[in-house]
């Protein structure tokens, strides 16, 4: 269930596509098409730390990192899955999952920063979203319209 007290951060509103929710976070889509990258921002105000979570907070930030880390390595073939919660320009806790290929255009540098975003085309995003099938994660509601 969405935190009805919560407000997305207007930089990630503005950079991202919002696919759903699971119990704790909102699942958001970067609009970089060089790269599968998704977002899990916990829905707790005023948060920009995960050890600022409550325990059990951060026991679920964890489990849903970790399933949906697993799922996009599973069906998108990813080298390797980059994490990272920085919040350095966007205070609002919000953890950050990149799928990776060795020959991609930042390999092996990090994707922060690197290039000016390009963004998806529709059938680009429709793409990536029917090959990720987000539907198989446990716990997860697709956003209105997803």
């Amino acid at each position: 269930m969405t935190n009805p007290c919560f407000e997305l951060h207007p930089q990630l509103a503005a950079d991202c596509f919002e696919l759903g929710h699971f119990p704790l976070s909102r699942l958001l889509l970067m609009n970089e098409a060089r790269y599968p990258w998704l977002i899990l921002v916990p829905e707790r105000a005023s948060i920009t730390e995960i050890h600022a979570l409550e325990p059990s907070d951060q026991l679920q930030l964890i489990v849903e990192s970790s399933a949906l880390s697993r799922h996009m390595k599973h069906q998108l073939g990813a080298d390797k899955m980059n994490l990272a919660a920085i919040g350095n320009r966007v205070p609002q806790l919000h953890l950050h999952h990149v799928a990776r290929y060795r020959g991609d255009a930042a390999w092996p540098a990090p994707v922060w920063g690197r290039f000016s975003p390009e963004p998806y085309r529709d059938d680009q995003r429709a793409l990536l979203l029917k090959r990720l099938d987000l539907h198989q994660l446990p716990d997860f509601v697709p956003a209105q319209g997803g």
